[in-house]
């Protein structure tokens, strides 16, 4: 089967428009050779004359006028869809797509992804949260938000450069007639609310001091694993949980939940914007590189 350049096919419909070979050819900015050797090609391969020619005017054969009125419809859809591909390279617009583990969504959804949408409000953000570990390009995401450590090698990251910890925390109530713990280890004597993680394992939690590292297998009455679950757990003083600070942070600073064991939980890794080495990307995928190295230095403000 012969495949037709788009130069053949405008190059017929140039001709009819402009009623001429000389002129279609200055039209398409291209020599009248050219677009002459362009129309006798395609003919020879459609096997049809599409144009009668004298010296003095050209005209549609049968077959061409055909012809014209099945391609006319398809060019101008292709010529908008380059249109509208070449726009997005100027003014943001179209999808973004995002993928994030739940906690880092939550992170980046008020003083980022929102502050975007208000600047650009023709971009659409696609974002998708989940546990596992995914490979953003094959899964046809643009850009991907994770903790530093789990960043591929060959991505190009943006350290979101906010500090992050965990927090291990109960209900005011939880304690009244318990003593608060010292130490990781007194965790064995209380119920925990236990995560569990997306590959189906029951996470270990972690803490650190002074150079020591405990990952602790705790028990409890609940297994979960969302946060959002576990904070409605917690909150009504079913046990113990761990936390990243931030999902708990409000309530802290309220009093619906106290704080324990913070000596033991260290900075974690930052978050990292990450995306893979992209040429021609779109305005709406530059910009949103722009606001992201924007926020990790501090200057954007939650809308």
């Amino acid at each position: 089967m012969n495949r037709h350049s788009l130069i053949e096919l405008e190059a017929v419909l140039a001709i009819v428009r402009c009623r001429s070979f000389r002129a279609a050819a200055l039209d398409l900015g291209i020599s009248a050779t050219t677009i002459s050797n362009a129309v006798g090609k395609l003919e020879r391969e459609l096997g049809v004359r599409l144009f009668n020619r004298t010296t003095r005017s050209v005209s549609l054969t049968h077959a061409g006028r055909i012809f014209v009125a099945q391609i006319k419809p398809a060019l101008e859809d292709i010529q908008k869809a380059m249109n509208t591909a070449r726009a997005q390279q100027e003014v943001p617009s179209g999808t973004l797509r995002i993928n994030a583990f739940a906690t880092a969504a939550r992170e980046i959804m008020a003083p980022l992804v929102l502050t975007y949408l208000q600047h650009y409000p023709q971009v659409h953000i696609d974002l998708v949260t989940e546990g596992r570990l995914v490979d953003v390009v094959a899964a046809g995401f643009d850009l991907g938000v994770r903790s530093a450590d789990l960043v591929p090698s060959d991505a190009i990251a943006i350290p979101l450069g906010q500090t992050r910890h965990m927090a291990v925390v109960a209900s005011p109530a939880f304690f009244e007639q318990r003593a608060i713990p010292q130490v990781p280890q007194d965790l064995a004597s209380y119920p925990c609310l236990r995560i569990r993680l997306p590959n189906g394992a029951l996470f270990r939690w972690r803490f650190e001091k002074g150079g020591e590292q405990l990952h602790l297998d705790v028990e409890g009455p609940l297994t979960l694993d969302e946060a959002s679950l576990a904070r409605i757990a917690v909150m009504n003083g079913v046990g113990i949980g761990y936390f990243m600070e931030t999902d708990v942070r409000e309530d802290i600073s309220t009093g619906r939940l106290v704080r324990i064991l913070e000596d033991w939980t260290p900075p974690l890794a930052p978050l990292c914007l990450y995306y893979s080495n992209r040429r021609n990307s779109s305005a709406a995928f530059q910009a949103f590189i722009a606001l992201a190295r924007d926020f990790a230095k501090g200057r954007l403000a939650t809308p």
